[in-house]
C-alpha cells in the first residue's frame, strides 16, 4: 500500500535523466508527479556538477560520470539510477558516504547481450562483415576458405553470470559445446563444464567470450600471452568492459592470422556522445566486427530497465524502502498508513542505535529496523503523526546523523 501523501510536494522532486533513458522511465516518473527533465547525451563533469545542485535523483547509462566532485556538488540528492547493468561509472564508496544509493538493472539486457553474440559467433565463422564490405564496394569474391559451421566448436565463457549462462544455454541449442571459467563456483547449465582456470578454458575453446565487470582483477585480463595461448584461428569476442583486453595485442594477433577475427562492443575510451570522427587501430583489421557498446541497446531491453531502475527509485522515494541498492543497506518493511515514517542515514559509528532508541522511548512506535553497511547506518521507524517533527528534530541533531526525512 502507498502512501497517500508525503511531506515534501512530490512535484517538487526534481528528476535530471541523462543519455537517453527510454521513454518509460520518464512516464513512470511523471506519473509519480515528479518533475523530470531529459536530456538526450551525456554532458561534462562541469555542467553536471552545476546542474545537479537541486536535483533530487539523477539516472544515467554508462557514459556519465559521478564523481565525488560532482556528489559533492549536490545539495538535494536522494538517489542514484543506473539505467544499465554496470554502476563502476559512479563513484559508489563516495555515494554510500553521503548517504545516496545507486540503483542498476543487473538482469534486464542479459538477453540482448546474449543474442548478440550468438550472431556475432556465426558472422565470424562465415566472415559475413568482409564479404557484405566487400559487395558494397562492388568485389564480388565467392569462397568458403576459413568459413565454417558452429555446430561442434567449442565456445568458452568468462564470466558465468547472468549473461554468460543465459549464452551457454543458447549456445548449446546451437550445437556447441560450452565450457565455462568464473572466480566463483556456478553451478553448469545443461551439459556445459567449468574449467579450472581461464589458461585451459583459452587452450581449448574456438571461440573466447567475455562477460566481466571492471574490476582490478580483470583489467588487462587477455593481453599478448593469454591470446599466445588461444588456438590459432580461433575467435575473441569482448562485450564486457574496455579494459578487459588489451587491444594493441589483439591488433597484433589479428594481423598475423594467429587470431581469425573478433567481435568488440567496448573500448577503453569511447566518445561522450555520437560523432563521425571516430578512429581505432581495430579499424580495418581482417574478420573484425566493430560495434558502439550496444550490447544491450535494444528496445526490449532499453524499457525494462527503464522500468525496473524508476520503479526501484519510486519505492525508495515513496516508502524509504532501499531494496535492490549496490552501496546502500537494504532496509524494506511494510507501510502503515495511520503513521509517519522516519528515515535516517548516519556514519556507522557504536551507539547510534542506543541514542536513537534513548530518543524514541517517549513516543509510540509501531516498527522499525536498521541496517547497516561500511561506512553508514540506514534506520527506520513508524510513529505517531503527531510526534514525527519532534522526533525528526531530535534524530537529526545526533552527531552522526547525515541525513532525515519526515517520509509521510
Amino acid at each position: 500500500m502507498e502512501p497517500t501523501s508525503t511531506s515534501f510536494p512530490k512535484n517538487k522532486i526534481k528528476i535530471l535523466l541523462l543519455e537517453n533513458i527510454h521513454l518509460a522511465a520518464i512516464e513512470q516518473f511523471k506519473s509519480q508527479n515528479f518533475s523530470v527533465e531529459s536530456i538526450a547525451s551525456s554532458i561534462s563533469e562541469e555542467l553536471l556538477c552545476e546542474k545537479i545542485k537541486d536535483v533530487h535523483v539523477v539516472g544515467l547509462r554508462s557514459k556519465t560520470k559521478i564523481t565525488a566532485k560532482v556528489l559533492d556538488s549536490a545539495e538535494r540528492l536522494l538517489a542514484i539510477g543506473c539505467f544499465c547493468i554496470g554502476t563502476d561509472q559512479v563513484d559508489l564508496e563516495a555515494a554510500e558516504k553521503k548517504g545516496v544509493p545507486v540503483f542498476n538493472s543487473p538482469f534486464c539486457n542479459s538477453r540482448s547481450v546474449a543474442e548478440l553474440i550468438i550472431a556475432e559467433i556465426i558472422i565470424l565463422s562465415r566472415k559475413l562483415g568482409d564479404k557484405s564490405s566487400e559487395m558494397h564496394n562492388k568485389v564480388w569474391k565467392k569462397d568458403s576458405k576459413g568459413c565454417h559451421e558452429i555446430r561442434g566448436k567449442t565456445l568458452g565463457i568468462v564470466g558465468y553470470g547472468h549473461i554468460g549462462s543465459q549464452l551457454s544455454v543458447l549456445a548449446e541449442a546451437m550445437g556447441m559445446n560450452v565450457c565455462y571459467y568464473d572466480i566463483n563456483r556456478k553451478l553448469p547449465l545443461g551439459n556445459s563444464k567449468m574449467c579450472p582456470d581461464l589458461n585451459s578454458l583459452l587452450e581449448c575453446s574456438n571461440y573466447v567470450t567475455l562477460h566481466v565487470p571492471d574490476t582490478e582483477i580483470t583489467r588487462n585480463m587477455i593481453t599478448e600471452t593469454e591470446i599466445n595461448l588461444m588456438k590459432k584461428g580461433s575467435l575473441l569476442l569482448n562485450a564486457s568492459r574496455g579494459k578487459v583486453v588489451d587491444l594493441d595485442a589483439l591488433v597484433k594477433a589479428l594481423k598475423s592470422g594467429h587470431l581469425a577475427g573478433c567481435a568488440i562492443d567496448v573500448y577503453p575510451v569511447e566518445p561522450e556522445a555520437n560523432c563521425n570522427d571516430w578512429t581505432h587501430d581495430l579499424q580495418g583489421c581482417p574478420n573484425t566486427i566493430l560495434t558502439p557498446h550496444i550490447g544491450g541497446s535494444t528496445e526490449e531491453a532499453q524499457e525494462a530497465i527503464g522500468l525496473e531502475v524508476s520503479e526501484l527509485i519510486t519505492d525508495y522515494i515513496n516508502t524509504g524502502a532501499s531494496s535492490g541498492s549496490v552501496n546502500f543497506p537494504e532496509v524494506n518493511i511494510p507501510v502503515n498508513a495511520t503513521s509517519h515514517r522516519i528515515l535516517n542515514i548516519h556514519y556507522n559509528k557504536p551507539g547510534v542505535l542506543r541514542d536513537i532508541n534513548s530518543i524514541l522511548s517517549d513516543f509510540n512506535v509501531s516498527s522499525q529496523a536498521l541496517n547497516t553497511r561500511k561506512h553508514i547506518g540506514y534506520f527506520v521507524a513508524d510513529v505517531d503523526s503527531e510526534a514525527s517533527k519532534e522526533i525528526k528534530k531530535k534524530i537529526s541533531s545526533l552527531p552522526h546523523s547525515i541525513k532525515t526525512r519526515v517520509l509521510y
